[in-house]
């Protein structure tokens, strides 16, 4: 039998999705209706949500009817190559199926729908990862970090292609991160020392700060963020080092700005679901990227607690999951899945707070979005294909003999 916690921890988040796709996309509705003369009706947001969020879960319902020992590795590598190979064509697709925004070229339009692949890629290459990892990695044997590090040599070089096409091409940098998130913690998991996951930690630090470094409209980002949380990091360093550090202080950023006074706006119970005021124009594209400020501000820091607690269940029942199941590569794609929701949920939330540069990157299940709706469905319904191998302990009956109650617990 499926989990059917996990699936009910989905659910949930994916109706909320809905109420939210609704009640922040006002101001935007009267936006495209005015300025961009698109006759949207107040719920055209809520419909293509909810066609998402339907198409969703009966993808998720019909995977999780699957054998995994059949279609486990068949649905893995197809996310893996098919959406890998998108990325790369993309970059060559005409104007019409593909628009450039920015530089970037991150979504395929096929009439009426887009589709963003690199929200199916990674949970593809989760899934190469611990299909691969389970059966090069784990082990016993000690190794040196040089011997680490040409086992790992591989991996980093299909992260490096991903790199090149993500935050390159695409000029998505959050995605990276959750990526590059994944890759070490996984490559722990399968057995891997911690000495060489704080070297490669280190080396990502360096790298991470080599692509902010090529982009300047990612150093714009930074320093706009810098300016408005050094008085507070820097207070704790010595005179001399503050002055080096110091730079003009500027206008503290829009979004983030109105991102936070959305969110004090909400205080402890919020102003109501459709009583949000930032959502009118000051906050821009809320029910996507910054859907959790809204949130905020509509249902206060008591929804937004709640909604924490969501999140927090379905990684505990993801990790139950994983400790229940014999097979390695079953088990590391499962706690795989955990970190790509955690890590993206990290990501966007210290963003829209302020505490981190703004990456762009949208809430599981919860944003606004067809595509991470169903790559993170896609997802789920394969643990919970999964979770129908687990492995369950049966309680020794009371009325059972002593010796036969000592068997079942040994």
């Amino acid at each position: 039998m499926i989990d059917k916690q996990l699936l009910i921890g989905v659910v949930i988040l994916m109706t909320l999705s809905l109420l939210m796709s609704y009640s922040l996309t006002t101001y935007v509705v009267l936006h495209q209706n005015v300025m961009q003369n698109h006759p949207y009706g107040d719920m055209h947001f809520f419909i293509r949500q909810a066609a998402s969020v339907l198409l969703g879960l009966i993808v998720m319902v019909l995977i999780s009817k699957l054998d995994p020992d059949i279609w486990f590795s068949k649905i893995g590598f197809a996310l893996f190559f098919l959406f890998f190979f998108l990325m790369v064509a993309m970059q060559f697709m005409p104007a019409s199926m593909v628009k450039e925004v920015g530089g970037a070229k991150r979504w395929i339009h096929l009439g009426p729908a887009s589709i963003a692949p690199v929200e199916f890629f990674k949970v593809g290459f989760v899934f190469f990862l611990s299909w691969s990892f389970a059966r090069r990695l784990i082990t016993e044997e000690k190794l040196s970090l040089w011997e680490e590090f040409k086992m790992l040599l591989p991996y980093l070089v299909i992260f490096g292609l991903a790199v090149l096409l993500i935050a390159v091409f695409q000029k998505d940098l959050g995605q990276v991160v959750v990526l590059a998130g994944a890759l070490m913690v996984l490559f722990v998991l399968a057995g891997r020392s911690m000495k060489f996951f704080w070297v490669m930690l280190s080396l990502s630090l360096v790298a991470f700060a080599g692509l902010i470094w090529m982009a300047p409209h990612r150093i714009k980002r930074v320093l706009s963020w810098w300016s408005t949380v050094q008085d507070t990091i820097l207070s704790f360093l010595p005179f001399e080092a503050t002055k080096q550090l110091h730079i003009a202080a500027g206008k503290e950023p829009y979004q983030i700005s109105n991102s936070l006074n959305a969110i004090e706006n909400g205080g402890f119970f919020g102003q109501g679901l459709g009583n949000g005021q930032f959502k009118l124009g000051y906050v821009s594209e809320v029910h996507t990227d910054f859907v959790l400020s809204g949130l905020t501000e509509e249902f206060g820091f008591v929804g937004l607690l709640l909604v924490i607690s969501v999140f927090l269940f379905i990684i505990f029942r993801l990790n139950k999951i994983a400790t229940d199941v014999r097979e390695p590569h079953y088990a590391l794609f499962t706690v795989g899945v955990a970190l790509l929701i955690g890590l993206a949920l990290i990501v966007n939330s210290y963003g829209i707070s302020g505490m981190t540069p703004i990456k762009g990157i949208a809430v599981p299940f919860l944003s606004y979005g067809g595509s991470q709706i169903l790559a993170n469905s896609i997802a789920i319904g394969m643990v919970l294909m999964i979770s129908k191998k687990r492995i369950r302990q049966k309680k020794p009956s009371k009325k059972a003999p002593a010796a036969t109650r000592k068997e079942a617990q040994i």
